[in-house]
C-alpha cells in the first residue's frame, strides 16, 4: 500500500476511535503487514467503544465481522463482495439516521455460509469464539435472494440495487502475462478461484469461462487444475484471492471487478485484466428482510437506503452500476 493512502486510512481509523493500529511493517512470515487483512485499519468497525485492542495481522484477525454485538439495532448479513464499501455506506446511513449511530453489526462471509449460519439459529464459531446473532436483512445475488424468499428464509419482496461484472485479478505487473480468460487454462498458471459450493460468483465465472473457451476451459479451470493443485479453491474469495496473489501463492484469479478496483485504490500491488463484454457475466445485487427479523423497521430503513442516490454513488466509486442502468 502506498504510504499516502495508508496514512489516510489510518487517519480515518483514528477519527473513528480505532486503536491498535499496526505498529510494524513486517510479520513473522516475512511478508509486509499490509498484505494481511483487515485492510481498512478499523474503518469498517461501527463500535464506538472498542476497549482493548487485540488485532494481530496473520494470527488473530476477524476481518469479516464488523461492529459490536452489544445490543445492536440493525444486523446485516452481507455477501462479502463489497465489504470495502460498507464503511462509507454505514457512515452515510448514520448521517441520515443518527439514531442508529454506533449500533450496526454486519458480517461479510460468502452468501452460502451466511445461509448456513441462519439455519444454525444465528450461531457461528470463528476460531475459539462462538457467538449468536440474528440478522435483520440479507444481501446477495438477486437469484439467491429470491430463492431464499421462496423457501421461507426471507420475507419479500427482493430489493435489487446494483450490478457488477467480472475481471481477472493479477499481481501488479502481471508476471504470468495473463491476457484473457483462455490463459487461465494454461497448466503453468496457478489460480485462486471461488469455491462453487458456497460462493455464488463461481456460477457466473463458469458461465464466463464457457463463453470464452467452451466446456473444455471451464472443466480445465474447475476440474483438471483443481485435481493437480494448480487451482486453489477459496473459502472467502473477496479476501483470499488478493492475499494469495500478494503472497505469491497464485498468479491470477477471477473476482468481481469492484474487488480489484478496491485493491488498486488502497495501493496494494494488485492489477486486473478486463474481460470483454461478450465473455463477461453480470450480477444483480439484491436484499430482503429476514423472516422474523428482530428489528423490522431498521431493516426496512436500510433496504430503502441501499437503493438511494446516496448509496448508489458510493457503489459507483468502486465500479458498480445502479440496477437498471444501461450497460
Amino acid at each position: 500500500m502506498t504510504r499516502t493512502i495508508r496514512t489516510l486510512l489510518l487517519g480515518c481509523a483514528l477519527a473513528l476511535g480505532a486503536s491498535g493500529a499496526r505498529a510494524a511493517e513486517g510479520t513473522t512470515s516475512g511478508f509486509p503487514d499490509y498484505v494481511f487483512p483487515p485492510w481498512q485499519d478499523g474503518a469498517n468497525n461501527d463500535a464506538t467503544d472498542r476497549g482493548l485492542a487485540f488485532t494481530v495481522p496473520e494470527v488473530d484477525v476477524m476481518a469479516d465481522f464488523h461492529g459490536s454485538l452489544d445490543d445492536p439495532k440493525l444486523v446485516l448479513f452481507v455477501g462479502g463482495n463489497y465489504f470495502f464499501a460498507m464503511a462509507p455506506l454505514v457512515k452515510a446511513f448514520e448521517g441520515e439516521h443518527p439514531e442508529y449511530k454506533g449500533r450496526l453489526f454486519w458480517e461479510t462471509i460468502p452468501p452460502g455460509l451466511l445461509v448456513k449460519q441462519m439455519e444454525a439459529g444465528g450461531v457461528i464459531t470463528v476460531g475459539n469464539m462462538t457467538f449468536k446473532v440474528r440478522p435483520d436483512a440479507y444481501f446477495a445475488g438477486l437469484k439467491k435472494v429470491q430463492g431464499l424468499i421462496d423457501d421461507g428464509h426471507l420475507a419479500g419482496p427482493a430489493v435489487p440495487y446494483a450490478t457488477n461484472t467480472l475481471t481477472i485479478m493479477v499481481p501488479k505487473d502481471n508476471p504470468a502475462h495473463v491476457a484473457s480468460l483462455a490463459d487461465l487454462g494454461r497448466p503453468d498458471i496457478k489460480l485462486a478461484m471461488p469455491n462453487p459450493e458456497f460462493e455464488g460468483v463461481a456460477r457466473q465465472i463458469k458461465i464466463a469461462l464457457g463463453k470464452a473457451g467452451g466446456d473444455a476451459l471451464a472443466d480445465a479451470v474447475y476440474g483438471a487444475k483443481v485435481k493437480d493443485g494448480s487451482t486453489t479453491l477459496t473459502h472467502i474469495h473477496h479476501r483470499q484471492t488478493p492475499l494469495f496473489l500478494m503472497q505469491g501463492v497464485s498468479q491470477a484469479g477471477v473476482t468481481w471487478q469492484s474487488e480489484a478496483v478496491f485493491q488498486e485504490q488502497v495501493g496494494h500491488p494488485i492489477a486486473h485484466v478486463a474481460i470483454p463484454a461478450a465473455d463477461n457475466a453480470t450480477a444483480v445485487y439484491a436484499g430482503a428482510m429476514v423472516k422474523g427479523a428482530p428489528h423490522e423497521e431498521a431493516a426496512r430503513t436500510w433496504l430503502a437506503f441501499i437503493r438511494s442516490p446516496t448509496a448508489l454513488k458510493i457503489f459507483e466509486g468502486y465500479g458498480f452500476k445502479p440496477y437498471g442502468a444501461s450497460p
